[in-house]
Order: structure tokens, then sequence, then C-alpha cells
């Protein structure tokens, strides 16, 4: 079974789309390590250590998605985390911005997959699949 440590990074507290994508990935054979609301970098790290996590799921939904994220593929690298995969979405900016220029941008910071206001958490089921095996 593929370990997944998903939560909500930085001061954010939305916490119904990280119980909805808790509940998605359970239910399609994950092993789910929730680390909640108001996480910081460091705690999506402890956890993927802890339990040898396959990826790490971030959500952010108040738009600060970009600064709380920053330099967090370093990080997960320098704790011996290069082989696992990351994935970030939700209202990951600031503004209204192109979703390419986006998706670019998280991209150079050492993100896998790039999810856009609206998207489905499927295509992350979509990715999660041909991205684990």
């Amino acid at each position: 079974m593929k370990t997944v440590v998903i939560g909500v990074i930085g001061a954010d507290v939305h916490a119904v789309g990280n119980k909805i994508i808790d509940h998605v990935l359970s239910e399609n054979g994950y092993n789910v390590v929730n680390v909640g609301v108001l996480s910081s970098q460091e705690d999506f790290i402890n956890a993927a250590i802890e339990t040898d996590a396959n990826a790490i799921l971030i959500s952010s939904l108040y738009g600060h998605g970009e600064m709380d994220c920053k330099f967090f593929k370093e990080k997960c690298v320098e704790a011996g985390l290069e082989d696992v995969k990351l994935y970030v979405g939700g209202n990951i900016v600031v503004g209204k911005q192109d979703n390419a220029e986006v998706e670019e941008k998280f991209k150079e910071m050492g993100f896998d997959r790039v999810y856009m206001p609206g998207q489905k958490i499927e295509d992350a089921l979509t990715h999660l699949k041909e991205d684990l095996g």
C-alpha cells in the first residue's frame, strides 16, 4: 500500500477540502497520513520520513502557497526524500494569474504535479497511479 502525506500548509485553516482529499485517497487504497491544517513544511517532511511516504500532497486555499512552499523540494532533498513525489493544489497564488505560469512556477520549485482551483481530486488520483504505480 502506497503512503501519501496530506495537509494544509501555512497559516491556512481550510479543513473541508483536506477531509475530502483524505476520504477519497483512503477509499482508493492509499495509506493517508493527514498532518491537518496550519502545517509547516517540517510537519509534512517529518511525517513523510516517519511513515516512509511515497508522495506528499500539499493543499493551500488562502493564496499564499507560493510563499509557504518556497524551498520545500530542497528541504525534502536535505531530509533524504528526493524520490518522494510532490503535489500541490488549491488557490496557491495571490490574485488572478495565468494557470500555465503558476504551474511552471511550482514545477520550477520542484513540484511534480500542480492543481488549480476547481480541479477535481480524480485528476490527482490518476496522477498518483501513474507516478507511484
